[in-house]
């Protein structure tokens, strides 16, 4: 398990609110979108690490994500889109490793489409 029961998160899927726990995120997770089957690639960009003690750390990079998906005529499309992303890792007990407890992700409005 990567994320704390407790995860707090800001994102543009909440609108500007404050989410916290995992069912917010379940729905993204276990809808027909997580389904369907399309080829997505995952970059991090420019990652930096800020060690906040030895059991604590901040993680902030950019998040490249590129998709293909099929178009209307069944022309395959990519695209690319881009967020910020700023993660707080904390490891309560070292055998059960590091948790992520909180994220903060900025959409960029650029997206490119291929």
């Amino acid at each position: 398990r990567m994320c704390d029961p407790g995860l707090t998160s800001f994102e543009p899927e909440a609108l500007g609110n404050l989410v916290q726990g995992m069912d917010f995120h379940s729905f993204y997770f276990h809808s027909d979108l997580s389904q369907s089957g399309r080829p997505i690639h995952t970059t991090l960009l420019n990652p930096r690490v800020h060690l906040l003690g030895e059991d604590a750390a901040c993680i902030a990079y950019t998040r490249l994500t590129q998709s293909l998906s099929v178009s209307v005529n069944g022309q395959s499309r990519a695209s690319s889109a881009r967020c910020q992303e700023t993660r707080v890792w904390h490891r309560a007990q070292r055998e059960q490793g590091w948790v992520n407890v909180h994220f903060h992700c900025s959409k960029d409005h650029a997206k490119m489409l291929h």
